[in-house]
């Protein structure tokens, strides 16, 4: 299917809202997880650990899925998928709040939703870019901040429906807050262009041209036959009376209709359909290979090597914060009379702040995105050392923003990979990236969970979640240096459209 030209406008803001309205209703439960995760640990009576698989599912499963996501929008379109996903999202949460054990939850609200979720961005990225081209960056950051937004309400907004209504009742109302989406994907418009030929033809034209000769002759001998057929039973009606010599004759007429070549025509036909199966299915395992292939060359660059650990060791160690962050203050001892804010809203609106603000800076020549990148990573682990030696809702506060806002760097890792692996390879290289980003997200609180499960108490597990985050700063730090670019070239020759760590750019 062919596009026409991107707007860069018109319809496309009204793209904008509704997909910043779809993130914020989708991922604003999910985000705000760890409001619901203090609830289920009391009902449920399970370990840290094991409950807080169910966040973690529900925030990892969508990027686990991207390549079945991608698959999904490109096949069906932006508006078909975001509607099917808005009754996934909505029917997960609902289907939550009659939940009778936690294995129940890893379905109907790690899977369920998070699957919804996931399929809900793809679909929202997709249409957007194919609306804007020129301010593509500043639709997307747009569009990003919906998410953001949605932790900071949910998080508030959930705690005062569990007072209110308990923790059924909150799962209810923002399952039916989710059915908004429906209207939300409605509005996605497709953007194609007035020629554009439908997808059924498109897939007939890849057929060779003798298939259709063949089908041609095949339905005119078949027409042959039931008009002689037709004649037949009229003449018989006429009659009222059977003759078997007729039948007989009759019979010898039909085989006589068909000529003899058209035996040849069927055996040829029957020839050209297996010789098209078998060039199809060799077309297929070829680009099977190629993507094997080029995958194997991503993996041969040390700077993409070191992105890889460091996205997975990140979610490990950063993600946990955002769900567990409420926990640690309850462990802490803190004075609800102090708690003004939630902690996970906090984070929700300095992770915004984070995006655009980073998003901005790496639309400046002279900063490097890659080293702006390291620097979070660098940040973060030393904020999460922190944590431990935090006693007050002040200080929590402000590790909470400072987190969130480095967890910003989301809106700059497109820029860091575009110019790690140039752009022809871009959407191969992100979904690798983003798979292992999904990996990380599942394995991040379940993890920190089992550490307080084993020592009950949370500055191992922080600790451990800091490590993390600063080896994997360290690993793409030592893998960005200039010498490693000389060492490269005096061996072999960099691929295509590497980074220049040399000189700073931007994306």
């Amino acid at each position: 299917m062919t596009f026409r030209k991107p707007p860069d406008g018109g319809w496309g803001w009204v793209i904008v809202v509704v997909s910043f309205f779809t993130q914020f209703l989708c991922y604003g439960s999910p985000l705000a997880v760890g409001v619901l995760y203090l609830e289920w640990l009391d009902a449920f009576g399970e370990g840290k650990g094991k409950t807080a698989w169910v966040g973690s599912l529900a925030n990892g499963i969508g990027l686990l899925a991207s390549p079945v996501c991608s698959i999904c929008v490109s096949s069906f379109g932006a508006r078909p998928v975001a509607i099917f996903s808005g009754f996934m999202v909505a029917g997960g949460l609902m289907m939550s709040s009659f939940a009778p054990n936690i294995y129940f939850l890893y379905l109907s609200y790690g899977i369920v939703v998070g699957l919804g979720c996931g399929l809900l961005y793809t679909a929202t990225v997709t249409i957007t870019c194919q609306y804007f081209d020129k301010r593509r960056g500043l639709a997307l950051g747009l569009i990003s901040t919906g998410s953001s937004v949605g932790l900071f309400i949910y998080a508030a907004l959930q705690r005062e429906l569990i007072d209110l209504y308990g923790l059924d009742g909150c799962l209810l109302i923002v399952g039916a807050l989710s059915l908004n989406i429906l209207a939300c994907g409605s509005l996605m418009r497709p953007l194609e262009s007035s020629d554009s030929t439908s997808p059924e033809k498109t897939c007939v034209d890849k057929v060779p041209d003798q298939y259709f000769v063949y089908c041609e002759k095949e339905k005119t001998v078949e027409e042959n036959i039931s008009i002689l057929e037709k004649g037949y039973i009229d003449e018989k009606c006429t009659n009222n009376v059977p003759d078997y010599k007729q039948d007989n004759i009759l019979n010898k007429n039909v085989l006589n209709s068909i000529n003899v070549n058209e035996k040849d025509t069927y055996k040829k036909k029957v020839v050209e359909q297996t010789n098209f199966c078998k060039q199809l299915a060799k077309r297929k395992w070829q680009l099977y290979l190629n993507y094997w292939e080029e995958t194997v060359v991503l993996f041969k660059n040390k700077v993409f090597s070191a992105l890889f650990v460091a996205i997975l060791l990140f979610d490990i160690g950063g993600f946990p914060p955002s769900l567990l962050m409420e926990d640690v203050a309850r462990s802490a001892n803190i004075n609800e009379e102090d708690y003004h804010v939630p902690l996970i809203s906090i984070i929700g609106i300095m992770t915004a702040v984070g995006k655009l603000t980073l998003g901005i800076l790496a639309d400046f020549k002279w900063v490097n995105t890659l080293y702006l990148y390291v620097l979070t990573l660098l940040m973060t682990g030393v904020a999460l050392f922190a944590i431990p030696f935090a006693r007050s809702y002040l200080t929590l506060a402000m590790l909470s923003g400072i987190l969130g806002f480095l967890t910003g760097n989301w809106s700059i890792f497109p820029y860091v990979t575009t110019k790690t692996v140039g752009i022809e390879k871009l959407t191969h290289a992100y979904g690798i990236l983003m798979f292992f980003a999904g990996l990380g997200n599942s394995l991040g609180p379940p993890i920190v969970g089992w550490f307080y499960d084993w020592t009950q108490e949370y500055d191992t597990a922080f600790y451990f979640s800091g490590f993390c985050v600063l080896l994997g700063g360290f690993l793409l730090l030592l893998a960005a240096l200039p010498c490693w670019n000389a060492c490269t070239n005096q061996s072999s020759k960099l691929p295509p459209n590497t980074y220049s760590y040399k000189v700073a750019s931007s994306a």
